[in-house]
């Protein structure tokens, strides 16, 4: 899949990253960017990415956020289904918190495949916007395909987001647009600065 954008001098082809989708406004998610992404990722006009793998990132990634001034937010999670390593919900926690603020957006989710990781984080986002449990289970089976784990499953419906709520003291909920489809959270700051590239 491809974007074609017409010019005066000659057609480019923009190619989003492979799972490439958007979560919600200002949220998206896909599998690692490779180098002929990043052309369609400067059109996302990105502030974030967050990076759910414990290795570090490739540094031809890190040469275009730094071009790009995008902030780089690691959270690294095992992907290993031999030995099984457990999902930890801290940094899962943690992941949500920097979702749902939208000093952060626009912002770009993604592990390696953009499957289990990813689909995992944004399962438990998805909880946290009430959706129904098999809304939240269609969408991850839809990125995960074949490759769908019962864990990933369990740990998403066992996923307690009652504390991220009451984590929440600075930031309110406004709602906007055409009903509920157009929820979001709006932070009270406005015309924030583009932040610094960083990593967590």
């Amino acid at each position: 899949m491809g974007l074609i954008v017409e010019s005066e001098d000659n057609d480019v082809v923009l190619v989003p990253p492979t799972n490439f989708s958007m979560v919600d406004e200002g949220i998206y998610r896909s599998a690692l960017p490779q180098p002929s992404n990043f052309g369609f990722l400067q059109t996302l006009n990105l502030r974030s990415i967050v990076y759910l793998c414990p290795e570090p990132y490739p540094e031809e990634n890190l040469e275009f956020l730094r071009s790009q001034n995008i902030q780089l937010l690691q959270f690294g999670i095992e992907g290993k289904t031999e030995p099984f390593v457990p999902i930890p919900r801290d940094t899962i926690m943690a992941a949500l918190r920097v979702l749902i603020d939208v000093r952060n957006h626009p912002v770009l989710i993604h592990c390696k495949s953009g499957k289990h990781r990813t689909g995992c984080l944004v399962g438990c986002l998805r909880k946290f916007q009430n959706w129904c449990l098999s809304s939240v289970f269609e969408e991850y089976q839809r990125f995960a395909g074949v490759k769908s784990r019962a864990t990933d499953m369990r740990f998403i419906e066992t996923f307690d987001i009652l504390c991220l709520r009451q984590c929440l003291y600075s930031i309110i909920y406004q709602y906007h647009g055409y009903g509920s489809r157009k929820r979001r959270l709006l932070n009270r700051e406005e015309n924030l600065k583009k932040p610094q590239i960083t990593s967590m």
